[in-house]
């Protein structure tokens, strides 16, 4: 079938066609592509093309799609059983193994999403703590619990407003708003309400307003104010967890946080999560403490075997240098490409994650990300995926390399690139 008629069929049972929403494609227009398999750099749709993939179930698949050694992990652990709610030795070793590589991780626990560590370390925090409010940066977005729904309110240290319908006023009232990478903003929050945070939440780099690097004198800013004023650290490392390297972002940039939330690459492309962190915090959870959290399939051992498999391949020695290098090779390729055909245009690349940008340079801030030309966006993203190269449907998500990704991936995907500046850039 093709993908218009799918999508018209899933708009009759499914609200607009998609379980979640960037999949819809109202960003850019157009009907999604409906994938019916994926194999290493690559996934096909349902009419049969094959497109580069750059979003990599959004950031997951840093070994490429259908890795051999990950779906026998799978295989094996299915013919055992599915599903027991009780505790299996695989998620001992996946805690180990966490703790051994993070270095700001003494206690963990698994759970089944991105949202839902982010979610219960947040409330983990407050609990530790016996305060309310909370840090958040604009542009960062750590799941879809309600008092992270929040946008900036009109002033620059004025507390949040819900950027959802159905989050309560009240819910959004703890979360102060900030500019990320505004270190002087930081500092004033503190210095007015430090007695009253919890909790700092932020993407070490963040990948949901595109991609946007840390100013490193913003983390260092971060840990020395939460450390002084009692607040809690909280690295939401989701996304750049073992994408950027295989200590993570706090690893990269030598900040070691109280607590640090993670998914995606766990898990393999299986749903995955966890939080984890210091000791004295994570001794607050139940069944320790007060702090309640529980999920009937957290440490799932289908799920938790893809993660370990994924986990042994990033532990091989080159692996990030040269995920690394493709990362590096393809934002360099499109600037190049971009410029000879005098088009305004940008990229940077972290690790396996990437940015482009219809702006002269990368952006630092939320602002900065909003002057992107998102039109110009929109008609390359749809002229690339002619071509067969797949980005994200959105002008403000990241872009993910695999480590299947190969050097005749990248060039003909900058090859593609350098026929579509031509056109936009006459």
């Amino acid at each position: 079938m093709s993908n218009e008629s799918l999508f018209a069929r899933a708009q009759k049972f499914i609200p607009a066609g998609v379980n979640s929403p960037v999949r819809a494609f109202r960003a850019v227009g157009g009907a999604p592509r409906f994938i019916a398999r994926g194999e290493g750099a690559s996934m096909w749709d349902t009419e049969g093309r094959r497109y580069i993939d750059y979003i990599g179930s959004w950031g997951a698949m840093v070994a490429g799609h259908a890795h051999p050694e990950v779906v026998a992990a799978v295989c094996a652990a299915a013919k055992k059983g599915l599903s027991f709610g009780a505790p299996t030795e695989a998620e001992i070793e996946m805690a180990e193994l966490l703790c051994k590589l993070l270095p700001g991780m003494e206690l963990v626990r698994l759970v089944s999403s991105g949202t839902e560590a982010t979610m219960t370390a947040l409330r983990l925090a407050r609990g530790y703590t016996g305060r309310n409010r909370v840090i958040k940066f604009e542009g960062c977005y750590h799941g879809h619990a309600d008092s992270l729904l929040v946008k900036a309110g009109s002033g620059a240290l004025t507390f949040g407003q819900p950027s959802s319908s159905g989050v309560p006023p009240q819910v959004a009232a703890d979360t102060l708003v900030l500019d990320y990478n505004d270190v002087g903003q930081l500092e004033r929050c503190f210095a007015e309400s430090g007695k009253d945070i919890a909790a700092v939440i932020v993407e070490p780099v963040v990948g949901n307003m595109n991609l946007v690097a840390p100013k490193p004198e913003f983390l260092r800013a971060m840990r020395e104010l939460c450390t002084r004023h009692g607040a809690v650290l909280i690295l939401d490392e989701v996304m750049t967890g073992f994408r950027v390297g295989l200590t993570g972002a706090q690893g990269r940039y030598g900040i070691q946080p109280d607590l640090t939330t993670l998914g995606k690459v766990i898990g393999g492309g299986m749903p995955v999560g966890a939080f984890g962190g210091r000791r004295e915090i994570m001794q607050k959870i139940a069944p320790l403490g007060p702090v309640y959290q529980a999920g009937t399939l957290s440490g799932n051992p289908v799920a938790v075997a893809a993660g370990l498999a994924t986990l042994k391949l990033v532990q091989a020695p080159g692996f990030y240098e040269k995920l690394s290098a493709n990362t590096l090779a393809l934002t360099d390729g499109l600037v190049a490409a971009a410029k000879k055909h005098s088009v305004v245009f940008s990229a940077q690349a972290i690790g396996g994650m990437f940015g482009i940008y219809f702006r002269a340079n990368a952006p630092q801030s939320f602002a900065e990300v909003m002057q992107c030309d998102k039109e110009a966006f929109n008609r390359f993203f749809h002229a690339m995926l002619e071509r067969g190269v797949h980005f994200a449907p959105s002008a403000y998500e990241a872009g993910f390399v695999s480590a299947a990704h190969s050097e005749q991936d990248i060039a003909a995907t900058v090859s593609a690139a350098a026929a579509v500046f031509a056109t936009i850039g006459k």
